[in-house]
């Protein structure tokens, strides 16, 4: 391993260094308040329902500390891909090429005009 001066005398330096971990650090909180905040989304959910059916004198749906279930949660996305698939046409998904074959054309002759330019000197 090369000593800390060869290290430090490269085209790293410390300026390098701080930016590339506050960097990281910045990108590791932000997934982490994403984790936090997706985690805590299905009770802030249950709790607006529950507020809602007690205000309507029904008991809660859903206990405090229970989350909704993979399973109902699989079935309400597709439910969804369904529907948003009835929606679309049915497309064959084949795509025909043809080819063209053209022996002129206007960016060719830009770029023979500019070699005979520098043919000139």
């Amino acid at each position: 391993m090369a000593p800390l001066y060869i290290i430090l005398m490269s085209n790293i330096n410390l300026e390098s260094l701080v930016i590339a971990a506050s960097g990281y650090l910045i990108v590791f909180m932000a997934l982490v308040l994403l984790f936090w905040f997706f985690s805590m989304v299905p009770g802030i959910i249950a709790l607006g329902k529950n507020k809602r059916r007690k205000r309507q004198g029904k008991p809660p749906v859903i206990q405090e500390g229970e989350a909704i279930s993979g399973e109902a949660t699989a079935a309400i996305a597709m439910a969804l891909h369904f529907y948003i698939g009835e929606i679309h046409d049915e497309e064959s998904g084949v795509l025909t090429i043809k080819r063209i074959s053209k022996t002129y054309s206007p960016w060719s002759s830009k770029i023979y005009a500019v070699s005979n330019q520098f043919n000139r000197l």
